[in-house]
């Protein structure tokens, strides 16, 4: 069967009456292109199904893209691309743009005139337009999904947070707790509603009802986790567990029960999630849920590597286990030990 004819880019110059020369600043990136010429480009070329050939002098350097660079998290995922990178012989450069979504749409721009190999977003997914733009100038990309809901077709690696969610509450419900309360991440991210699932899922399966009060929403962030903390811990008949839905607000809960004179786990047990350095550097070293961090990295590079070396992967969805690590921040309630 006769392979389909390729779009060139003489025919979409005669299709949309725009010079080559345009149509080139186009698929470079050239910011001296009025905004009409270049959607009307834009469309034609992914009306016409139009991708450029993979140049075979290529820019060997995988572009890293985030929406802020702090915190162990960021710089875990990092390490990894670097050293997965490295091995492959490629550079990793680094673009921080957006917010926890999607990238900035001024990075798109620029991106298409750095033309790097690869991309690897940490963000939930890229809009549909820049998929098209990356995809029409043979840059692919894969998401390291730190929201949970990436798009179905997208390449993407994530990690099973629904099931990090039940472990941490089991976990606590296995000590004799009953009183747990959980604080996650904002309400719009998916990766927070997954964890706080998982804990829902656990208390319903032992029988135990949830205060409409024990369940907070916060920002993933320590003084976050401290405030709902604080709140939790002055209610009547306060709780004597929390699950907190990342390591930083598990911090946050051990300075609000040690500003209230609390004992942890004497008094309250903690559970985070990530199992960043601070959990083992914490007192008490906290318990918390481990996120494969370096390997989801590790797994985004070679999927991108594959994407850049051969035809598209069958699994461009991978989703890696998490794992309860049991440290000193956790034990019994202290009437059930009595």
């Amino acid at each position: 069967m006769a392979r389909p004819q390729r779009v060139t880019l003489k025919e979409i110059a005669a299709q949309t009456g725009v010079s080559l020369t345009t149509i080139s600043k186009v698929l470079n990136g050239g910011s001296d292109v009025s905004s009409t010429t270049r959607a009307l480009v834009e469309e034609q070329l992914h009306a016409s199904g139009y991708r450029r050939r993979k140049s075979r002098q290529r820019r060997d350097y995988i572009e890293v893209v985030l929406h802020e660079l702090e915190g162990e998290w960021a710089l875990g995922i990092l390490e990894g691309v670097r050293e997965s990178a490295a091995a492959a012989g490629m550079a990793v450069s680094l673009s921080v743009s957006g917010d926890r979504r999607a990238p900035g749409p001024e990075w798109l721009d620029s991106v298409v005139r750095r033309a790097p190999s690869g991309i690897i977003l940490l963000f939930a997914g890229i809009p549909a337009d820049g998929r098209e733009r990356l995809s029409a100038r043979g840059i692919p990309f894969v998401v390291i999904d730190p929201a949970g809901d990436p798009d179905a077709d997208l390449p993407s690696v994530g990690s099973a947070n629904w099931s990090g969610g039940l472990a941490a509450t089991r976990h606590l419900l296995e000590l004799g707790h009953r009183r747990i309360a959980a604080i996650t991440g904002p309400e719009s991210v998916m990766c927070a509603l997954a964890r706080l699932d998982g804990y829902r899922a656990a208390m319903a399966s032992a029988g135990v009802t949830i205060p409409p009060e024990w369940i907070r929403f916060g920002d993933f962030r320590r003084q976050g986790g401290e405030h709902h903390a604080a709140e939790l811990l002055r209610l009547p008949d306060r709780p004597t567990a929390i699950f907190a839905g990342n390591d930083a607000q598990a911090l946050g809960v051990l300075h609000a029960a040690s500003a209230l004179g609390l004992s942890v786990p004497r008094d309250l047990s903690v559970v985070g999630y990530d199992d960043l350095a601070i959990a083992e550097l914490a007192h008490p070293r906290l318990t918390t849920v481990h996120q494969p961090l370096r390997e989801m990295a590790e797994q985004a590079t070679r999927l991108l590597l594959q994407l850049l070396d051969g035809p598209r992967p069958e699994v461009t969805r991978i989703e890696l286990a998490t794992s309860l690590v049991v440290r000193d921040s956790t034990a019994a309630p202290a009437a059930a030990s009595a």
